[in-house]
């Protein structure tokens, strides 16, 4: 599905609280681990001094609010959020997800078990969408030098928790590598986790700014990183552990794009042409390849510029996309993204019937709604249509496999749809 992009996901402030957790970060302020939270996902918004006892006790009896939370209690809540946090597939690993902060009042020993569950999931995450990135590459007409990376940043932690994510990471700058990617430049290279950057290429990190609590020091040193030349040694200064170190990456093509994960309860996935944003709902019901089959969706939007080629047919987003002449646009869109999404899954290694998989469990229950029937083909019928193609795919044993429309995302949308899809019979 296409949307507008919203950027990324950022508190209201130090008091807005997430208490839903996912791979990127899980916001926790004062005793905001209520049952409410942990239901519906939703933001709650609490006063200076916290919640009131009521918004704790239902799932959180040992909850003293407003002043803390017990030890046995907070450590029951990281359990439950810690598993939300793990087996999720999706991004690329220079492009990773983050999503606000960590201000457990927990000892040290449990922050630790929640930073290294959080960067478990967060290099999962990327790892999948490395293979999707850079299997793909020769797909792609907008390239950046893939390096194989996890970056994070202290902003994404609130002043509560900032300094025990500054020892446990060991952050001697704002940004350091969470993770590498096994197999990638970056761990050929022999760069390490807990390695903070100084500079990587012409890129100065202590030039870079962002504001505390958001990820903005964090997107603009992916994008500048993502910028530099292409097929070029890409020279990185770190210290590790106290002392410098440099290092020389021989970066790979891979497709650029953006991966977020929206923390929220609902189903949603979009791209917008610069980002692919899932939501953590998908990880609680969905194997890594469905997943996986998801996120190559969502990411052939991008490839094949729908956002670019909606808007010069002057389209309406949202609602409105199930109207009027929109349909047809979207209609066309989402038929190729379809069918593009089995040629990325295979490239990638994954099974392209992952696709159909993931449709058949999605599809019966999450997939209707009148706007979105009017603006996207029924499920039965996606399924029919994917099934033909991955028909003709298997009989192309090599890889990777270019599809010969690929060539027409430079001309403008037809908003004929009906010639590509295969009805369900």
């Amino acid at each position: 599905m296409l949307e507008r992009n919203t950027g990324p996901v950022y508190p209201n402030s130090l008091l807005t609280t997430w208490t839903r957790a996912a791979s990127a970060r899980i916001f926790i302020t004062r005793c905001s681990i209520s049952a409410k939270g942990l239901m519906d996902g939703s933001p709650m918004r609490f006063g200076p001094q916290g919640p009131r006892a009521d918004d704790c006790r239902p799932i959180l009896p040992h909850c003293e609010c407003p002043a803390g939370v017990a030890k046995e209690a907070m450590v029951r809540f990281l359990r439950r959020a810690i598993r939300y946090c793990r087996g999720f597939a999706g991004v690329a690993a220079s492009i990773p997800l983050f999503f606000g902060s960590i201000a457990a009042r927990a000892e040290a020993n449990q922050s630790a078990e929640v930073f290294e569950a959080v960067r478990k999931a967060d290099l999962d995450l990327a790892l999948i969408g490395w293979r999707l990135a850079v299997a793909n590459a020769p797909l792609c007409d907008r390239l950046e030098p893939g390096i194989g990376f996890q970056l994070h940043t202290l902003d994404q932690f609130d002043q509560a928790s900032r300094d025990a994510a500054r020892a446990h990471f060991q952050f001697a700058t704002p940004v350091g590598i969470e993770g590498v990617l096994p197999g990638s430049p970056a761990e050929q290279a022999g760069l390490r986790a807990d390695d903070s950057l100084v500079r990587v290429g012409s890129v100065d990190i202590a030039a870079i700014q962002g504001k505390s609590g958001t990820t903005q020091r964090l997107v603009a040193a992916q994008l500048a990183i993502a910028g530099l030349p292409q097929g070029q040694p890409i020279e990185v200064q770190a210290i590790r552990a106290g002392s410098p170190v440099t290092l020389t990456i021989r970066p790979v093509p891979a497709c650029r794009t953006r991966f977020e994960l929206r923390l929220a309860q609902n189903y949603s996935a979009s791209a917008d042409g610069t980002m692919v944003q899932v939501s953590s709902k998908f990880l609680e019901a969905y194997t890594g390849e469905q997943v996986a089959a998801a996120v190559a969706h969502e990411f052939s939007h991008n490839i094949l510029r729908h956002r670019e080629r909606l808007e010069a047919r002057g389209v309406d987003f949202g609602m409105l996309s199930g109207f009027g002449a929109n349909v047809k646009y979207f209609r066309e869109t989402e038929i190729r993204a379809d069918l593009l999404s089995v040629y990325l899954l295979a490239n990638a290694g994954y099974s392209p019937g992952a696709s159909i998989a993931f449709w058949r469990s999605f599809g019966p229950s999450k997939a209707g709604g009148i706007f979105r029937s009017r603006s996207h083909p029924h499920w039965r019928d996606r399924v029919a249509t994917l099934e033909a193609e991955i028909a003709k795919l298997e009989t192309l044993p090599a890889r990777p496999v270019i599809p010969s429309w690929l060539a027409e995302r430079d001309q403008p949308l037809t908003g004929d749809w009906q010639s590509l899809l295969i009805r369900n019979r």
